[in-house]
């Protein structure tokens, strides 16, 4: 189960990584970031994939070439019908269609200059050698589909004014060949997802992620951070128990912190980096982010159902020593105080008996400092630094261990002056 809607992989993380000049690769950026992957080894393969693209990055950090250009090289060819082509009929076509001998002229100047470029330019000069065996093999395929084309001799015939009605002919019959034994479309598929490659590894050097490593036995994050903030505060965290608890007043940061430590999650399963200057934490076979929970008018269920709901699907999950990563910000806010406190406490306790995954939950009631979980450190506490200063809260978003005590409510609610305005 991957329940991660609340991070917004798509309208938030994905421009982090979207370099891709054409809607085809951008939409291989898409599948890849919104996908995680199943395994351990599957996420340690891509890893490898990408640190290739990144080794070669030198090489390919200028890759570039006119939108536009591609676009009309790729609608040309999906228009071309495979038929019965010969080289008579082509040369009659030609020579006798002015029109058509221009557009196809056009076209095929087109898509030989930008195979050209696309080919000497990067991927003759990118060593596969550091890639993964599989995927090098897909760079030489990708490399053959170019050579089958002779793009030099083209390229001179053009700079030399001298492509001819014969040089149309033998381009337009290599196309409808590939074409027709489908090799023209496994380069496209190749082609997009090599761009979709080179695009996300570019996101990764240009904010400067970090890959993590998994340990089935250890969680920790160093230096971690929400990568959309513009100047986002670097915390460390390391996980010695299942169930962490996190505290602090309104508006001190505790959702943006689980949206960090969750995005770290859900982007080492993707296969991909992370924000943060170093991460260890175990294969997950479960993610849940329950962080922006409402009420559902179509399915009827309230915020408290829905909450109920949650937690019960990833219980569901967590039986038989599953390995799971689920949050909770604010538990059960959805219900009153009282029923609040109690099912809190009968949740935290419960979900002390999975030792295999591993829990993070914010919450507000400071009667469940009182749990003798918590005070017999079974269970991790933490919380969000907030100062006071002639009554005014400083917000540091610095993470340390403990449980906070400071209330804002009243506090702000007075700075706002509502007492008086409430006076009559």
């Amino acid at each position: 189960m991957i329940n991660t809607q609340d991070l917004h992989i798509e309208d938030e993380i994905k421009p982090l990584f979207d370099y891709t000049y054409n809607k085809y690769s951008g939409q291989e950026v898409k599948d890849i970031l919104t996908k995680t992957l199943g395994s351990k080894d599957e996420i340690l393969k891509r890893q490898e994939l990408l640190k290739g693209f990144l080794a070669n990055r030198e090489i390919l950090q200028d890759y570039s070439y006119y939108r536009f250009n591609l676009a009309e090289i790729y609608d040309f060819l999906e228009t071309i019908f495979v038929g019965s082509v010969s080289t008579k009929s082509l040369r009659v076509r030609f020579m006798f269609s002015d029109k058509e001998r221009e557009q196809k002229r056009g076209k095929l100047i087109l898509l030989v200059r930008l195979f050209y470029s696309i080919n000497n330019s990067y991927l003759c000069k990118i060593d596969t050698s550091v890639f993964p065996a599989v995927y090098a093999m897909e760079l030489e395929e990708m490399k053959k589909f170019f050579a089958a084309f002779t793009l030099e001799r083209y390229e001179t015939a053009f700079n030399k004014n001298k492509f001819r009605i014969r040089h149309m002919v033998e381009l337009m019959l290599i196309i409808t060949e590939k074409i027709g034994t489908g090799e023209a479309a496994a380069f496209w598929k190749r082609w997009f997802l090599f761009e979709a490659y080179l695009s996300i590894s570019t996101g990764i050097a240009l904010h400067g992620f970090t890959f993590p490593d998994f340990d089935n036995a250890h969680f920790s994050l160093q230096g971690f951070y929400h990568p959309v903030l513009k100047n986002p505060v670097k915390n460390d965290l390391t996980a010695r128990h299942q169930v962490i608890l996190l505290t602090g007043p309104n508006m001190s940061g505790k959702s943006t912190l689980l949206k960090a430590v969750s995005l770290c999650v859900y982007l080492a399963h993707a296969g991909l980096a992370v924000p943060a200057t170093k991460a260890v934490l175990p294969f997950f076979s479960t993610i849940s982010v329950a962080i922006n929970l409402t009420d559902s008018i179509v399915s009827g269920y309230s915020h408290f159902m829905s909450e109920i709901i949650t937690l019960k699907n990833v219980l569901t999950e967590a039986k038989d020593d599953a390995r799971c990563f689920a949050v909770f910000d604010e538990l059960f806010r959805g219900t009153n105080i009282e029923d609040a406190l109690e099912i809190s406490t009968t949740t935290i306790k419960g979900l002390t008996h999975f030792p295999n995954s591993l829990f993070f939950i914010s919450t507000h009631p400071h009667q469940l400092k009182d749990l003798e979980e918590i005070r017999t450190n079974k269970i991790t506490t933490c919380f969000i630094e907030c100062n006071l200063a002639d009554n005014i809260p400083a917000f540091t978003y610095k993470l340390k261990e403990g449980w906070s005590d400071l209330k804002l409510g009243r506090i702000l609610f007075e700075k706002e002056g509502l007492n008086t305005l409430l006076e009559r």
